[in-house]
């Protein structure tokens, strides 16, 4: 039977997240600047989001519930049956972690970076020299095939386990539902007020961005 695993909030962060990623390579390569800015603060925008929720959200989208250490990921992997929560196991969470450290930094170094011309810049370039900001805009344009590495992992990891476990791993990040094995909690939800004030303070810090990050009192 199956139970609820994915909360509504995780979900929408998933396929947004996913929708915005290709969005921001289609608007720089075929040079629609402009978009490609704001689609990096949307991301932003879902990533403290995130971060938020991983602290205050749902069980399963807390990073306690499933990031673990070395030690427990190779117990994992020597024997998954031991693992008796629903969600990520400490071997997904690496992968997980991994995805949003990159494109953490991929839209960090967005930030900062300006094009070849200077007619274009993220919000926090002059934050920084302009020797920076290039160096910026290099890495930032490399490091995509970073994430682009980690997303064809993560889909040969969804096809691993469609495949040999007969697990559809995509549909359930769309109805939120999973079939568990006995003995497996289900997600606790977390209030829907919580992630309206995550949320709300994810905008507040992507608009503190947007104007240069200024500092704060007098």
């Amino acid at each position: 039977m199956k139970a609820p695993v994915w909360d509504l909030p995780i979900r929408l962060f998933h396929w947004l997240l996913t929708g915005l990623i290709g969005f921001s390579w289609w608007s720089v390569k075929y040079h629609h600047t402009d978009w490609h800015i704001w689609s990096g603060i949307a991301i932003l925008t879902l990533l403290v989001f995130r971060l938020l929720w991983g602290v205050f959200g749902s069980s399963t989208a807390r990073f306690a519930t499933f990031v673990r250490g070395p030690r427990a990921v190779l117990a994992y992997v020597r024997d998954n049956s031991s693992w008796r929560m629903a969600g990520h196991t400490p071997l997904g969470a690496l992968s997980i972690v991994a995805m949003l450290v990159a494109v953490a930094i991929q839209v960090g170094l967005g930030l900062i970076a300006t094009d070849e011309d200077g007619l274009n810049e993220g919000p926090l370039a002059q934050l920084v020299s302009l020797p920076v900001s290039e160096t910026a805009r290099d890495i930032h344009e490399y490091w995509f095939y970073v994430v682009l590495a980690l997303i064809v992992l993560h889909v040969g990891a969804i096809i691993y386990y469609k495949v040999f476990r007969g697990q559809k791993l995509v549909k359930g990040m769309f109805s939120g539902r999973i079939a568990l094995s006995p003995g497996v909690e289900p997600m606790r939800p977390a209030r829907w007020w919580v992630a309206v004030l995550c949320l709300a303070a994810a905008f507040a810090v992507a608009r503190w961005v947007i104007a240069g990050a200024p500092p704060f009192g007098p």
